[in-house]
């Protein structure tokens, strides 16, 4: 390369002391961009040639740590860049006359671990969670056993009036509704459908102005039909209360207290008696229920049948699995 740099000076350049022609001017724009070709072609050759045997010496390493070579040297200010020292083997040269333009977005720098490749541990806990799941479950079902659920125990009373000629139609006029520890969930006035001839305050215990600004019978019986919706339902002569609500309970769910022989013979009755609220609860409680002249409470009709119902709970529960059970 040095011999034809001499040779085309020695031929182009003008003597000493003489100005070039613009002739020889031309000429020697001519070979200076000639040498300037000859000198880029080399170089890139010779990068391109760097290049290759760098990305061998690279290859097993790929999963490695990220290692900074420094750029190989350029032989003219043209064709250096700014970008010429994070190309690692990531964007392929090309050789011709021109410079290469540097896209910043063809070159992807990948610096992975073979850690990060694998898959966390599922925790042991899993099968263990599964477990115990299962066991909820099973306790769960253990639960919605009536026995086990106090939750879906639910006692009702209602109070009716006299519709009709001589109030002889039973009309809903009042129901409440107490859970298993004697809560009141439910206790509300209602207007019957019917023209109201006999209040029967002497034992409803309601008076006209009970029901002027009472519930609508059609409202109310959605309300509480919601409420007793799944659940078993405990009342004393509980059928006339469905009656009342034109409504009847599924036999499993039902509980009634004027039925039960077992209550009867704690009582002292006879087990085919058919007792009434008031008798059972002075026999068993010795506690006196619906007196004065106020009439009956409807709430506290339902806490005592609920508190009935519970002394003998156990004993009737599995009486009544036994007679289920087929023989």
């Amino acid at each position: 390369m040095s011999d034809i740099m001499v040779h085309l000076s020695s031929s182009v350049d003008a003597p000493q002391g003489i100005s070039p022609t613009k002739k020889q001017k031309r000429q020697r724009k001519r070979l200076f961009k000639k040498m300037k070709y000859l000198k880029g072609k080399e170089c890139l050759k010779d990068n391109s040639h760097r290049r290759s045997s760098h990305e061998n010496n690279q290859a097993p390493n790929q999963n490695g740590p990220f290692i900074r070579h420094p750029p190989p040297p350029t032989a003219t200010k043209s064709q250096r860049s700014p970008h010429s020292h994070s190309s690692s083997g990531g964007s392929d040269s090309t050789s011709g006359p021109s410079t290469s333009s540097f896209n910043p977005s063809s070159l992807t720098f990948t610096v992975t671990n073979e850690s990060s490749h694998k898959k966390p541990k599922q925790p042991d806990k899993t099968r263990s969670t599964t477990v115990e799941s299962g066991t909820s479950a099973s306790s769960s079902h253990t639960l919605s056993t009536p026995t086990g659920n106090p939750t879906k125990y639910l006692a009702i009373d209602c109070e009716m009036v006299g519709a009709g000629p001589r109030g002889s139609i039973s009309q809903l006029a009042r129901c409440s509704i107490v859970s298993y520890d004697g809560d009141v969930v439910y206790d509300k006035f209602i207007k019957p459908s019917m023209y109201v001839t006999d209040y029967r305050t002497r034992w409803s215990g309601i008076r006209p102005r009970d029901l002027l600004k009472a519930t609508p019978y059609a409202q109310a019986r959605k309300e509480i039909l919601r409420l007793l919706m799944g659940k078993i339902v405990i009342g004393h002569a509980v059928h006339n209360d469905f009656k009342a609500l034109s409504y009847a309970h599924p036999v499993a769910l039902t509980r009634d207290t004027s039925r039960i022989p077992l209550l009867n013979r704690k009582a002292g009755f006879a087990e085919k008696e058919c007792a009434s609220l008031k008798r059972l609860t002075k026999a068993i409680f010795n506690r006196e229920i619906q007196t004065g002249r106020n009439g009956h409470s409807s709430v506290e009709d339902a806490k005592a049948t609920m508190e009935l119902y519970k002394v003998v709970e156990e004993e009737w529960e599995r009486t009544l699995v036994s007679r289920a059970q087929p023989t």
